[in-house]
């Protein structure tokens, strides 16, 4: 099933009872659903899109080598991707827990929404919060994002590819992360079965 939205922008119509939000960005029927932590981190706050501040560009840039943006810059042309935070409102600091809690349920329909194949969380906070929540190999895997960079996970429907917060990047962590992002994709990474044989009629009905 695909979205009927065409939306680039906050396609849901995500409404968190914050003064300011950055919601999420892209294509509604992305197949790579990039998670950032807030926008005091990631940027957005004065151009409404996840990461457009200095170190989002860094990101950007990388993904737009490894083929998931067309274009990069304050409004970038995604190609089968999405933007999201895990906590949307623009927080005065660090958001608490008990702020993250509350924006939890608007990201989490949000990515329920999107489906992606494969979630990629920018930095620990977010990679521990999806491989908690989407996975289930949170048990035996530890946050270590410099060796989880650019790295394929397997976890029980989602896959999910961490990503090292740029802020954090070294000279060798673009490339790492253009080479896991490049490799997967040419893979079966969506990993699909038509079922359309066992019920009536010529439609395909893809599974995960």
């Amino acid at each position: 099933m695909r979205n009927v939205t065409d939306r680039t922008s906050n396609p849901f119509g995500m409404r968190p009872s914050c003064d300011r939000f950055v919601p999420g960005y892209g294509d509604a029927n992305a197949d790579f659903h990039v998670i950032g932590d807030h926008p005091g981190i990631h940027g957005g706050i004065d151009t409404g899109v996840p990461f457009t501040n200095d170190p989002g560009a860094k990101l950007q840039a990388a993904l737009a080598d490894a083929g998931l943006l067309t274009t990069t810059g304050e409004e970038p042309e995604v190609n089968t991707t999405f933007f999201s935070y895990l906590h949307m409102c623009v927080a005065d600091g660090t958001p608490t827990p008990a702020e993250y809690t509350d924006m939890e349920r608007f990201f989490d329909a949000e990515l329920r929404a999107i489906a992606a194949h494969v979630l990629m969380p920018v930095g620990d906070v977010a990679t521990k919060h999806v491989l908690e929540n989407y996975s289930s190999i949170a048990w035996k895997t530890d946050i270590d994002m410099e060796s989880l960079h650019g790295t394929e996970l397997r976890g029980s429907g989602f896959l999910i590819l961490p990503i090292k917060d740029p802020l954090e990047w070294d000279d060798d962590d673009h490339d790492e992360l253009v080479a896991g992002i490049m490799e997967l994709r040419s893979t079966d990474f969506r990993r699909e079965t038509d079922l359309g044989r066992f019920i009536p009629g010529d439609d395909p009905y893809y599974v995960r």
